[in-house]
């Protein structure tokens, strides 16, 4: 519960996500300083035989420095300490009964356990051992000057301080570690966000070498049998062939040298075709022998692969959502291709919708979602140029809308 934000010490417990609980040391301050005051001069006083005068100083130093302790607990331990020793010794020279605590009346004892609690809330392990040596030191040590008979009410201070201590050292401890497993777990968090993204993007770019590779390979094999299929080619359209046939080559080269390090050597399914559109009726088909029946609007426009991939991978993770969080749910999976839109071209629109899990059925396969999902299609959506809009409906179900599209675009 330490806390210091450039170089200025915070009340204890500033932290606190209430405000109450914010206020409670200043309250309990407030209150043992107001209350402990005007005792301390009475009993001074009217039972132990101090002067007025001095048993006003005492109480004042003793009761006064509780406000402080709610900023600095170990500057009002000083002061307090001090006065109390002060006035142990102050009570040797008046004759007071033998069965009066001493050296430490019972109000410095109560405002002693209050500043320890403090001191325990605040500072680390050693500071308090030295604190409490320092007690019992003290206690002892005036012990050997008693008055009347030195016995265990004589070390109450010693004891209850002690006591003090400890708790508010464990609190503070015990604070502390929950503390660091709050930043830890938000720590794990943000890494396993950071490391779903990283790893859909490896697998995007994987699929994208597959596509990107096949169009370089057609480019480099009709360009090398141009001159085989093309009749009577003259002599510099040849070359210019020959060159493009090398410069597809050579890039095919390098992109594989750059991104072939990104394939997995055991993820031999990666080495197949890569899914599109066509592909999807099949998904639909296998996820309603799973869910139920799924209604399914097909489209037959023709698409890059690199889109018809991003589709496909869009609805298999839409569907798998299905499956996990509203098993039986009524689902509707639409392709189609909307109007051109202001900065040109045509979309193909992927839609899935669900609605809520029907009453009378079994329990989902996840109860909550890390949403790494969502963020993976919004990264591949965001690499081909498009958009993605998913969310809640009002009525318990959930909707994915993506618009892709229909030619090929730079990644933003």
């Amino acid at each position: 519960m330490t806390s210091v934000e450039e170089g200025r010490p915070r009340p204890l417990l500033a932290r606190a996500s209430r405000r109450w609980v914010r206020l409670l040391p200043w309250a309990v301050a407030f209150v043992l300083s107001v209350a402990l005051l005007p005792t301390t001069i009475v009993v001074l006083t009217a039972d132990y035989g101090l002067g007025g005068g001095l048993a006003s100083a005492l109480a004042v130093a003793q009761a006064a420095p509780l406000l402080l302790a709610v900023v600095h607990p170990l500057r009002a331990w000083y002061v307090i300490f001090t006065a109390d020793v002060a006035g142990a010794l102050a009570l040797l020279t008046v004759d007071f009964e033998a069965r009066l605590l001493w050296p430490f009346p019972p109000m410095g004892i109560v405002g002693y356990i209050g500043l320890c609690l403090a001191l325990g809330l605040r500072e680390r392990r050693r500071t308090l051992l030295l604190v409490w040596l320092a007690t019992a030191a003290a206690n002892v040590g005036l012990g050997f000057a008693a008055p009347h008979a030195f016995g265990a009410k004589g070390l109450l201070l010693t004891i209850l301080g002690g006591v003090a201590l400890l708790l508010g050292g464990v609190l503070r401890e015990r604070h502390e570690v929950q503390r660091r497993l709050a930043e830890q777990e938000t720590i794990s968090e943000a890494e396993r966000g950071r490391r779903t993204l990283l790893e859909e993007r490896a697998r995007i770019a994987r699929e994208l070498h597959d596509v990107v590779a096949h169009h370089m390979s057609v480019i480099t094999v009709q360009a090398d049998t141009a001159e085989y299929r093309l009749a009577a080619l003259p002599p510099d359209v040849r070359e210019e062939f020959t060159s493009i046939a090398a410069t597809a080559r050579e890039s095919l080269g390098e992109m594989r040298r750059l991104l072939g390090v990104l394939r997995n050597e055991e993820a031999h399914g990666e080495l197949v075709p890569q899914p599109g559109l066509p592909q999807i009726a099949q998904l639909v088909e296998a996820t309603a022998r799973t869910v139920g029946p799924v209604e399914f609007s097909p489209c037959d426009a023709e698409v890059p692969e690199a889109v018809g991939l991003s589709a496909y991978r869009i609805v298999q993770e839409a569907l798998s959502n299905v499956v996990r969080h509203a098993p039986g749910a009524a689902t509707r999976v639409s392709l189609s291709v909307s109007a051109p839109v202001a900065d040109g071209g045509d979309r193909l629109t992927v839609l899935v919708v669900n609605g809520p899990p029907p009453k009378p059925s079994a329990a989902p396969l996840e109860v909550g979602g890390t949403g790494h999902g969502l963020v993976g299609m919004r990264e591949r959506v965001r690499i081909i140029g498009g958009t993605l809009d998913a969310g809640p409906l009002p009525d318990g179900g959930f909707r994915i809308a993506a618009r892709l599209p229909m030619t090929e675009t730079d990644s933003p």
